[in-house]
């Protein structure tokens, strides 16, 4: 007999997680159902910023990068593990923006929305700030304002999580390969992959919500008798990563001659992370890469700025990811819209779908798609997202909350309790689980409890809790979306622990 339930999600990226969290949190029943890996497309391939969008004000989105400001600190608090307050330098170069706009798009900035936790902009004199030594002699002046940093890759498993403790169900690996409505209920079909082979589930559902992504709008055009979709572009961009460039916590944002800007950003202790390119795209979204022209774009832009010039030879790894923006008929890839749009289907069983969007909004977006869905579903119409913390999120000491944003008093905590643990260990633990670090740890006293060493810094406890717990199944689950480890690895890392997760116990059939 088919499993019914109040809503369907299609769709494991940002937003599919961040609306079965909302749902679940007020009671739903719900099933989410991704085809692959969670976060395996666009939402493990940004920035991993939490911004306002400051470039988007010469768009004049303002309405945008007020909400977007307005959820900088929601999710600082929310998750202040894997999202921390980062500052970044923009030089001047008077061959672009002038000075005096750069000051009026500062100030909007800082006051189109409350700010708690972050510091206001300042000017900076590169004479004197650490931020100047890596850059060339030919600037002299830049401005410094704040913005955050996050994992987006385990922002979205956090959001997976959380929606299962509140009694989700969430298939990873399972496509959802035909819907129809009957009625008041939708009946769809799920394939999940099995050992090899797919095994068949028919459920029913109240209401369904495409989060597709770059396939939400193929997704709506194979429901019968539903409505037409929008029309979305998908806009891909790609990111190098090279050996460190500066030596300081700072990030940067350059201009560039074609008005475009990139960013240069401090990654994984050891790398700076370059991007993004904006490229209109058309091919299979399943399979977007990096092309030689974005690695000597990207390349070109940052040796305008840093003193150390680098080329394709530098670079360690890339990542491409496909934007699905809304068809605004903007001429510029870089000028579509980042905003979102909800659009309800309710003629008869409600389908909901998501257009477009950016991961600073996410949490906003589920709020929104909650609040159009909850009355036809019975289910409470009152939002509890902006103020409960996500897994891990919730930093204590000796039982007494830090301040839900104080890392370091929590990495002290957490380092004073493992004393046995390496320093970068600690804090990568703490960094990446927060407070469910401790399901990791266990009862463990000692580095051999922990297990084989399956590849650099990784474990043989934090591959199975990642497997348990977090979804895991293949290597690159692991080590580029559940944690960045692939950096460290070689070929051979991968193969043992390819080998370590086949002798594992099959899961079986998914869990209902």
């Amino acid at each position: 007999m088919a499993l019914e339930y109040d809503l369907l999600v299609v769709g494991g990226g940002i937003n599919g997680a961040g609306i079965a969290r909302d749902a679940a949190g007020r009671g739903l029943r719900v099933l989410l159902c991704e085809q692959h890996d969670l976060a395996q497309h666009t939402s493990s391939a940004s920035t991993k910023l939490i911004h306002g969008g400051l470039r988007y004000l010469e768009y004049y989105e303002f309405k945008l990068v007020r909400k977007a400001l307005q959820e900088r600190e929601v999710l600082l608090r929310s998750a202040p593990h894997i999202i921390w307050p980062l500052r970044f330098v923009m030089p001047h170069d008077a061959n672009q923006r002038p000075a005096w706009m750069i000051r009026a798009g500062l100030f909007l900035y800082d006051y189109l929305a409350k700010r708690e936790i972050l510091p206001a902009s300042e000017g900076a004199n590169f004479s004197r700030h650490v931020a100047g030594q890596p850059l060339k002699g030919d600037y002299h002046r830049g401005f410094v304002y704040s913005d955050g940093w996050v994992d987006d890759a385990r922002l979205v498993v956090l959001n997976a999580m959380d929606a299962q403790e509140r009694g989700a169900r969430v298939l990873t690996r399972t496509r959802c390969a035909s819907v129809r409505r009957e009625g008041d209920l939708w009946h769809a079909v799920l394939e999940h992959q099995q050992g090899g082979g797919v095994q068949l589930e028919e459920v029913r559902a109240r209401a369904i919500v495409n989060a597709a992504g770059p396939w939400a709008a193929r997704f709506a055009q194979s429901v019968p008798q539903a409505k037409a979709g929008r029309s979305l572009r998908l806009i891909k961009g790609s990111h190098i990563v090279v050996k460190r460039l500066f030596d300081h916590p700072y990030a940067y944002i350059f201009q560039n001659p074609d008005k475009r800007i990139i960013f240069a950003i401090p990654y994984q202790d050891e790398f700076t992370l370059i991007g993004t390119t904006d490229l209109e795209y058309h091919g299979d979204a399943g399979k977007v890469e990096i092309d030689a022209g974005e690695i000597d774009y990207l390349c070109e832009m940052a040796n305008r700025y840093f003193k150390r010039q680098i080329s394709r030879d530098d670079v360690v790894w890339t990542y491409s990811g496909v934007r699905p923006l809304l068809d605004d008929s903007a001429e510029n890839a870089s000028a579509v819209t980042r905003d979102y749009l909800l659009e309800c289907d309710d003629a008869g069983a409600p389908m909901l779908n998501v257009w477009g969007g950016k991961i600073t909004t996410y949490r906003k977006l589920a709020e929104e798609a909650l609040a159009m869905l909850a009355p036809s579903l019975g289910a409470s119409t009152r939002s509890w997202t902006a103020t409960a913390p996500l897994p891990g999120g919730d930093l204590q000491q000796a039982g007494k909350l830090v301040g839900r944003y104080d890392f370091d008093a929590f990495l002290r905590s957490f380092q004073a309790r493992h004393p046995w643990l390496p320093d970068a260990l600690a804090r990568r633990y703490a960094r990446s689980y927060g407070t469910r670090a401790e399901h990791i740890i266990g009862q463990a006293d000692r580095m051999a409890a922990l297990g084989e060493e399956l590849a650099p810094g990784l474990y043989e406890a934090e591959a199975r809790y990642m497997v348990q717990a977090e979804w895991a199944r293949s290597a690159d689950d692991i080590l580029w979306r559940r944690s960045k480890l692939g950096l460290h690895c070689q070929p051979q890392h991968r193969e043992r622990l390819e080998a370590w997760l086949a002798q594992l116990p099959d899961p079986g059939s998914p869990p209902r």
